[in-house]
């Protein structure tokens, strides 16, 4: 039995936990890692970083590194498969990245080990007590104790289980499976490279849909397929070769030649909201947090933005920079969030037409779409650029929205949060308001009238004045 001490377990080394890990471990914070797994899969999974992650990632310079590993970039997003620009929002990534999980994951370990943490694979969290003091873990062959436990262990969460945490939601009544998929002859007319959101998803009868994506390789396709209707008797059942043959050929013809099936994975499109993300000294973050149906491609990216949020926050506390009650904010701000991304799902799923009533819906939705200002509010809703934190009632506009990146004379602003700390923004040179604060002279701001604003770690504005009060004590 190995025994190790920590000031954070994370359980899951999804990327979700692997953000968390390298924000805390940015922060000086000593991290353990927890993962069932003994390897990384690298299979695809999800495959797409939304501009706010891109934006994110920027943050901390890991956008290059990613973008490396990317195999296309897609100009625009899609709601219910309808598709929205990003054009009128204020980002300079106003795309989707295509990558593939596996390769997200394999950027944010690598740059986990370049800070000297290393994932403990094949340690399954097997239980946890906390007190008033801190928590032990047990895993499968260790024992950690740790001032705090984050479960990033995904749906099937053991964290959240053993919490005795309600998973409220909606039991969907349909499935998807996707599928990697190699054709030695490609079905007639499919893109070989992934560009557009037009026309990758298809309907075929009442619920039933089905998909396919270039992912870069000759040959090389996600395949994704399913029914919204109608549930198999067994969700858990392995797709098996024989499945996806036959689908494939039903949707795309005889003479398609299917060379290889790398991997195959059947999901439910239940949605559930964890009854609380916090209990004492337990944490929840990503699909231990929230489960919805992958209806505009929101899942990885909502994880990731939940680990940003979290890591500053709980590394401030650690270290005694920030508020007792600092840690609290991590849940009002990030459960709603999660709420509402659930909600567009919904909204989406009830766009997928199985009467008449609801094709006319569907026709009248998608014409709405081609008005600028609906595309700019669907787009924000799966983008994550239109996330905005509560403030108060007397504080500027700007407080709680996102910074937009913007020019420097040497680089971008995003460029000043690579150690992750706060920065004041001022037009004009000033004193920093507290030793934890960077002061950053730029040319100008986005909002007309400011002339300064304190920057939050995780590239939301604390406020319009430089003031640090509730954000870093005294």
């Amino acid at each position: 039995m190995i025994e190790l001490t920590a000031e954070v377990v994370v359980a899951g080394a999804g990327p979700t936990g692997l953000m968390l890990a390298n924000e805390l471990a940015l922060a000086g914070v000593d991290v353990v890692v927890l993962e069932r797994l003994s390897a990384r899969s690298g299979l695809s999974k999800a495959l797409n970083l939304q501009p706010r992650t891109a934006e994110v990632l920027d943050l901390r310079g890991l956008l290059g590194r990613a973008e490396q590993r990317s195999f296309a970039t897609v100009g625009e997003g899609h709601f219910a498969a309808i598709p929205v620009s990003y054009a009128g929002w204020d980002t300079r990534h106003p795309y989707q990245v295509g990558i593939p999980q596996g390769e997200v994951e394999a950027t944010l370990e690598e740059r986990l080990v370049e800070q000297g943490v290393t994932v403990l694979r094949g340690h399954e969290l097997t239980g946890f007590v906390q007190d008033a003091t801190g928590v032990t873990v047990t895993a499968d062959g260790a024992r950690v104790r740790a001032d705090y436990l984050v479960g990033c262990d995904g749906g099937r969460s053991a964290v959240r289980r053993g919490l005795g945490l309600s998973f409220d939601g909606v039991e969907g009544r349909g499935y998807g499976v996707v599928a990697d998929v190699v054709f030695r002859v490609a079905p007639a007319g499919v893109p070989e490279q992934w560009r557009s959101m037009r026309n990758i998803v298809a309907s075929h009868g009442a619920g039933v849909f089905h998909t396919l994506i270039p992912l870069g390789p000759p040959g090389l396709y996600r395949l994704g397929y399913g029914d919204r209707l109608r549930r198999p008797a067994d969700m858990r059942a392995k797709v098996t070769d024989d499945e996806i043959r036959q689908v494939v050929r039903e949707r795309y013809g005889e003479e398609v030649e299917i060379e290889e099936i790398r991997w195959a994975s059947r999901f439910a499109d239940d949605s559930r909201l964890a009854q609380r993300y916090r209990m004492g000294r337990v944490l929840l973050a990503g699909d231990a947090a929230h489960i919805h149906f992958a209806a505009g491609g929101q899942g990885l990216n909502l994880g990731l933005q939940d680990a940003m949020n979290l890591g500053w926050k709980l590394a401030a506390v650690l270290r005694g920079r920030a508020p007792a009650g600092q840690l609290d904010t991590y849940e009002s701000e990030r459960r709603p969030v999660a709420a509402r991304v659930m909600d567009n799902v919904a909204t989406q799923s009830a766009l997928i037409p199985t009467t008449a009533e609801q094709r006319a819906v569907r026709a009248l939705v998608t014409e709405l779409a081609t008005l600028p200002e609906v595309q700019h509010h669907l787009s924000g809703l799966v983008s994550g650029l239109d996330v905005r934190y509560p403030a108060p009632p007397d504080a500027h506009p700007a407080t709680g929205t996102r910074l937009p990146d913007f020019e420097l004379e040497h680089g971008y602003a995003s460029d000043l949060f690579h150690s992750g700390g706060f920065v004041l923004l001022t037009t004009e040179p000033a004193p920093a308001p507290h030793p934890e604060v960077t002061v950053a002279v730029v040319p100008r701001l986005p909002w007309p009238g400011v002339t300064r604003a304190l920057i939050r770690p995780d590239g939301y504005v604390a406020s319009t004045t430089g003031s640090t009060e509730g954000w870093i004590a005294a």
